[in-house]
C-alpha cells in the first residue's frame, strides 16, 4: 500500500524518520526504521536515509507492505466441553491457555484446538485468527467460554453481549476483608493513560463498566467473592476490584508485585456461570464450570 506525504512548513528541517513517525499513524518507530532500511521510502522519487532533512514541498512516498495473516493450524487437544450442539460449543478453559492466536501465541490456543474439533464449523465473522470467538477471558482466568459455530449464532450472542442480557458470574479471591456483604462498582474503564498494557478507571474516554460483587466467605486477610458482570470490558473485574482496594490474589498487574503464594500463576478468577438465550431455540440456557483444583486448594489453605 503506497502512502504519499507532502512536507509543509511545519515539517521543515525535521529528520525523515521523525517526520514519518508524526505523519504515519499506527506504525512504530522501529517499523519505520525497517521500512527505511529496506528501501521502502523515497523522497522526491529517490531512496533516502533516516537522517535526511525535510524541505517544504518534498514528496515522501512510503510503500507499506500489506500485513500477512499467519496460517493457523488445527491442533488436536483435550478440550473440556461442557455443552455442544450445531450452533454453539461451551468450553471450560484451563489456566494458562490463550483464547485466540495473536503476536507471540500462534499455537496452543483454544482456537487451534477448536479448529481440530469443529473442523470448518466455526463462525467466520471475526476472521481467520478468531473463528467462532465472540468473547474471551484472560489467559490465566479459567472457566466457561461460549464459541459460535455459524454466523447466525455469532450475531445472536454478540447482540446479547451488546445489550448486557447474558448472565456472567465469576468467582475470585481478593486481598483484604470486604466489610459489606455486597456492593456495586460503577466506573468507566479505558486504556491506562500512561501504561498501554493496562486498563484503568482513570482513562479519558472510558466506556461504561458495572460490576456487582457479593461476599461468599471472609478469611483473615482475604475475601472469597462472586462478581456478576453487567458489562464486559477488558480486565473489568481485575480493574474494578483493585479500584476499591481489593485487588485479586495473584494479580501482579493490578495488585501487589509480590504474591504471598509464589506458585500461583496469575489472578484467582474463574468464570463459573454463563447464561444465554439459545440462538436457535430462543430458550434460556445456563452453563456452569466447577472451580479448578488450584482454586479449591487455595480456599482450603485460607481456612
Amino acid at each position: 500500500m503506497i502512502q504519499i506525504l507532502t512536507v509543509t512548513e511545519e515539517g521543515k528541517d525535521s529528520r525523515l524518520d521523525a517526520f514519518l513517525s508524526s505523519g504515519l499513524e499506527g506504525l512504530s518507530r522501529s517499523y519505520i526504521q525497517k521500512l527505511l532500511k529496506n528501501g521502502k521510502v523515497t523522497v522526491n522519487g529517490k531512496p533516502a536515509k533516516s537522517s535526511c532533512r525535510m524541505i517544504p514541498g518534498d514528496q515522501v512516498e512510503i510503500d507499506v507492505p500489506e500485513p500477512e495473516e499467519p496460517e493457523i493450524a488445527a491442533e488436536p487437544m483435550d478440550l473440556d466441553i461442557l455443552y455442544e450442539d450445531e450452533d454453539i460449543i461451551l468450553i471450560n478453559k484451563p489456566k494458562g491457555m490463550v483464547v485466540h492466536p495473536a503476536a507471540g501465541h500462534y499455537t496452543g490456543t483454544l482456537v487451534n484446538g477448536l479448529m481440530a474439533h469443529c473442523k470448518n464449523d466455526l463462525s467466520g465473522i471475526n476472521g481467520v485468527l478468531r473463528p467462532g470467538i465472540v468473547h474471551r477471558i484472560d489467559m490465566d482466568t479459567t472457566g466457561v467460554l461460549i464459541v459460535c459455530k455459524n454466523d447466525a449464532a455469532h450475531q445472536s450472542i454478540a447482540q446479547q453481549l451488546k445489550v448486557h442480557s447474558i448472565t456472567r458470574k465469576y468467582y475470585a479471591i481478593v486481598h483484604g476483608v470486604i466489610r459489606d456483604d455486597s456492593g456495586t462498582v460503577n466506573a468507566p474503564i479505558g486504556r491506562h493513560p500512561t501504561d498501554r498494557k493496562k486498563m484503568s478507571i482513570q482513562a479519558r474516554n472510558g466506556k461504561d463498566a458495572i460490576t456487582h460483587y457479593r461476599v461468599l466467605k471472609r478469611f483473615e486477610k482475604y475475601t472469597y467473592v462472586e462478581c456478576q458482570l453487567e458489562t464486559g470490558r477488558t480486565h473489568q473485574i481485575r480493574v474494578h476490584m483493585a479500584s476499591i482496594h481489593h485487588p485479586l490474589l495473584g494479580d501482579r498487574v493490578y495488585g501487589p508485585a509480590k504474591c504471598p503464594f509464589p506458585d500461583l500463576q496469575g489472578q484467582t478468577l474463574h468464570a463459573g456461570v454463563l447464561g444465554i438465550i439459545h440462538p436457535r431455540t430462543g430458550k434460556y440456557m445456563e452453563f456452569s464450570a466447577p472451580l479448578p483444583e488450584y482454586f479449591t486448594e487455595l480456599l482450603t489453605k485460607l481456612k
